[in-house]
């Protein structure tokens, strides 16, 4: 295929695309500059939603019957740990879970006691815990769940002062409501521990399928333009190295908590490689067609494509059900696959290596499935390494984390001096919205802000309707059940959806719990201080030791570059014995690519940054270094296609990308040798990100066609 010299792209088309969509947080779009609110239908968890409907339900339904107050601390409390349950290793869950349990009711009770001391000692050891609570999110994200739920107990706790005898009474009932949620979710109604490791491999396997969709949209256009595969790299690649590394992430878990590797665990690890292993020969075929093919070689891509995208979605759904395949039916489609690949050897030998490892994805969904038999014991990670680690590793300055706590901190401590002195029976929501509307970055935090009053607005007036039809305690405690099943089946949809789908329930509970206001008052209020809590949230990641996103840009744009230097160096290198550390450099690049898009992405949402002229220079290195990492993919995969290199220019690429992740004060000299057609359109790359990084220094060479 030839290899053109490329043309830098502008940076405001990069930003915007004919093809571009509102991304998910699981699927990512391709315009960075786009807020990522679009809902994800498939996240819907209608299990889920019952067991946390009935964990609640039970215990409210048991208070309306026998009439006894304390029951709904107990029905609070239960409902508040099924939102810290994230999913997860049974062990992992338990340990958060009971953590929540005990702790939750100690604050309530503990707090409950101090309120009348006064606000000189109230305030402080609120707001050392509120730190505390936003603090442990960098343990995990059952640690960083919990630690929000603990924000709303802790303001909640703050409302009315107790006696030492309510005061342990509130402090069992409440550790009584986390624990029956959590012998609920965990001993009587336990969901599959497999399921969501299994499922999010499943995903890949989706993602790779809608990848491989619209690659076959591109190899159909007769003239697709640049920025449509660089808008293709944004939507798909970067949505399925994340859900690989989130089913790597749980799998390993998984095996972690059951010190050992099992068969299931395996399993999914098989396929999960075979995924990966698909998705870097993808990337490869995506450089071929970003190369200007002939019509012949576009026509043979698009119809390889064409027939592999059912297979990933027939072994998607296999994987997602738990379902048997017939290997022996498939195997016609898999081989039909490749047919009429012979004139092109180096797509013949990708696609050859894509089905194979779809072979192995179909097989190990067959009743006989797989026996790896010898495997491994998973190692499990010290206190040390799971607790304290965390702790003290971001513990600095430069901690987004660390400056997340301290913000959240100093901005809830004259908010809840504020609401304690003046505030009415529902200032809490001020300080609520203000601490769990606040993120480490400002482009989240200006999106949950916006999720959070835009779903609160929208389900309080479904919550006031609702409440107005609801005339007796049996309509409004079924209306409240109904909603807590629809809220938590709707958690991972989207946070405004589920907002939307909270808010209304919010309203029934205090109907209930606060009698004599009306429901239209409590929505005003919720709203009122919602909109507050989120301006304020926003307006301190502005103002109060604020992240500037073109340093984050320009941090991670240093390490895309190194660890593309590392992945050249590797596919370049000779030997045959090397394929595990080009796997870890490919996997080290693709991180941090999709980690200096993740910085793109906040800096164009962050005000005045998306015109920084170091944003604007690493959108276009951003998609240089995916048409890098792509080059060096079919490099990787057909070696055989390259004809001989000079090592100097292997040596030149290597070094060239070293210097720029450094800041090396000089580049080194493109070689005398003969270049050879294999580097061309690499070297052609490099280049070009030299004169985008550079300007001035390689700017004839830019051009130079090798």
């Amino acid at each position: 295929m030839s290899a053109p010299s490329p043309q830098a792209p502008s940076p405001h088309r990069v930003r915007r695309r004919r093809n571009d969509g509102r991304g998910s947080l699981g699927q990512p779009g391709a315009d960075l500059a786009r807020l990522p609110i679009a809902l994800d239908l498939r996240s819907v968890q209608v299990s889920e939603g019952i067991r946390a409907g009935f964990a609640f339900g039970v215990v409210f339904l048991l208070h309306a019957i026998v009439e006894w107050p304390p029951l709904l601390s107990m029905a609070f409390a239960a409902n508040l740990a099924c939102f810290c349950d994230t999913g997860g290793p049974m062990r992992v869950r338990l340990r958060a879970l009971t953590a929540f349990s005990l702790v939750g009711g100690l604050v309530w009770g503990g707090l409950g006691l101090l309120r009348p001391v006064g606000l000189p000692v109230v305030v402080p050891v609120a707001c050392a815990v509120i730190f505390a609570c936003t603090y442990i999110r960098v343990w995990s994200i059952q640690a960083q769940a919990a630690g929000n739920v603990l924000v709303v107990v802790v303001c909640i706790a703050l409302d009315r002062a107790l006696t030492p005898e309510q005061a342990g009474l509130t402090a069992v009932m409440f550790a009584a409501g986390g624990l029956w949620a959590t012998f609920l979710a965990l001993v009587i109604w336990r969901l599959h521990p497999y399921r969501p490791a299994h499922r999010a491999v499943a995903d890949v396997w989706r993602g790779l399928a809608r990848l491989v969709g619209d690659l076959e949209r591109l190899a159909a256009l007769p003239e697709p333009e640049t920025e449509a595969f660089d808008g293709h790299s944004r939507a798909h690649r970067r949505g399925v190295r994340t859900g690989i590394e989130t089913a790597r992430t749980m799998i390993l878990d998984l095996a972690r908590s059951r010190e050992r590797v099992s068969e299931r665990t395996a399993q999914a690890l098989l396929r999960l490689e075979s995924a990966e292993q698909i998705f870097s020969n993808l990337i490869a075929i995506t450089e071929l067609l970003d190369s200007r093919p002939s019509p012949e070689q576009r026509a043979a891509a698009q119809r390889f494509l064409r027939r592999l995208r059912p297979l990933l979605v027939v072994i998607a759904r296999a994987i997602r059900d738990d379902a048997s395949l017939d290997l022996a039916r498939l195997e016609p489609a898999l081989a039909r696959a490749t047919d009429g690949l012979s004139a092109e050897p180096t797509l013949a030998r990708l696609a050859e290596r894509i089905v194979g490892r779809v072979r192995i994805g179909a097989k190990l969904s067959t009743p006989e499935g797989y026996r790896p038999g010898g495997l491994d014991e998973g190692g499990r990670l010290g206190w040390r390494a799971r607790t304290l680690d965390p702790l003290v590793q971001n513990f600095t300055t430069s901690s987004p984390n660390l400056r997340h706590a301290v913000r959240a901190t100093a901005v809830a401590a004259p908010a809840l001096a504020g609401t304690l002195s003046y505030g009415g029976t529902f200032a809490h929501w001020l300080v609520i919205t203000l601490v769990l509307t606040m993120q480490p970055y400002y482009a989240a935090t200006w999106q949950r802000a916006l999720e959070r009053i835009g779903g609160t607005v929208l389900g309080g007036l479904v919550g006031a309707v609702l409440a107005y039809f609801a005339a007796t305690p049996l309509w409004q405690a079924g209306l409240i059940l109904a909603l807590s099943i629809v809220g938590f089946a709707a958690r991972q949809i989207s946070y405004g959806f589920f907002v939307t789908c909270l808010t209304p329930l919010v309203v029934l509970l205090v109907e209930v719990l606060e009698p004599g206001h009306s429901s239209w008052e409590i929505v005003a209020e919720r709203a009122g201080f919602t909109v507050l809590g989120g301006l304020i949230a926003v307006a301190s990641c502005l103002v109060l030791w604020p992240i500037w996103e073109p340093d984050q840009v320009r941090r991670e744009l240093r390490r895309a570059l190194t660890t593309h230097a590392a992945f050249a160096r590797a596919v370049l290198a000779a030997g045959d014995d090397r394929e595990a550390a080009i796997e870890a450099a490919a996997r080290a690049a693709g991180l941090a690519l999709n980690d200096l898009e993740a910085a793109l992405s906040r800096a164009l949402q962050q005000p005045r940054a998306g015109h920084h002229p170091e944003v604007e220079s690493a959108m276009v290195a951003d998609a240089t270094l995916r048409r890098i990492s792509a080059r060096l993919s079919v490099l990787r995969h057909a070696p055989d296609a390259a004809g001989p290199v000079a090592p100097a220019w292997k040596d030149w690429i290597v070094e060239t990308l070293k210097a720029l992740g450094t800041d090396a004060p000089t580049l080194p000299g493109r070689p005398d040798a003969a270049q050879g057609p294999s580097l061309a359109r690499l070297s052609a790359q490099v280049d070009l990100l030299t004169g985008t990084l550079r300007p001035g220094s390689n700017r004839a060479a830019a051009l130079a066609p090798g």
